[in-house]
């Protein structure tokens, strides 16, 4: 399976930037091929221009610093997201990517003023996050993340596709251990994906 693993972490001695590792290898051993886009490394522009907002519903003048992220969205089967919970939401470079490469025409069609989805090519979706506070916590702050990745993203890509949400909480609390068990967790997962 070509399989886009989207990285959106700056510090390559994170936990989160080993979890990315850890994803890719998994996967590279289970023979799928990665597309392995570190939006960091990448120094992908996460802003939306003022020119690519008013052109945002005609697919033909979208943004070409966007046209090779948009490509390889769409010759994925497989999309793993590797990413810190930061402020109860996505890191910013990676809303960004969300709002600059999910376009219509890409993740979605519009008909008669309704979105309809069509990222069918994604079969498969994994989320891999951790969060500073406690599942409680995310749970009070009704868990944006995790109901952007379980509910937006599971309607968005192609229709029954299997959507998992992996999450270590209490970053901030966490022990050799818990990061351990989380990692060990995270490669069954992959290995199964």
């Amino acid at each position: 399976m070509k399989i886009l693993v989207l990285h959106a972490h700056p510090v390559e001695t994170s936990f989160n930037a080993a979890l990315h590792r850890l994803i890719v290898d998994r996967l590279e051993k289970r023979g799928h091929a990665i597309d392995d886009c570190d939006l960091y490394a990448e120094n992908f522009e996460p802003r939306l221009s003022a020119a690519e907002r008013l052109a945002y519903h005609d697919p033909r003048t979208h943004d070409e610093t966007i046209a090779p992220y948009v490509d390889r969205l769409k010759n994925a089967e497989g999309l793993v997201l590797c990413y810190p919970v930061w402020n109860y939401g996505y890191p910013a470079i990676l809303k960004g990517y969300f709002d600059r490469v999910f376009l219509p025409g890409v993740s979605f069609e519009m008909v008669k003023g309704k979105a309809r989805p069509s990222l069918h090519n994604i079969r498969k979706v994994a989320a891999v996050t951790s969060y500073g506070g406690s599942r409680l916590r995310a749970w009070l702050m009704g868990d944006p993340p995790r109901k952007l990745v379980k509910r937006l993203m599971r309607s968005t890509v192609r229709p029954g596709a299997p959507v998992s949400y992996m999450a270590h909480y209490s970053m901030n609390l966490s022990t050799d251990a818990s990061r351990k068990a989380f990692m060990e967790k995270v490669a069954a997962r992959m290995d199964a994906f």
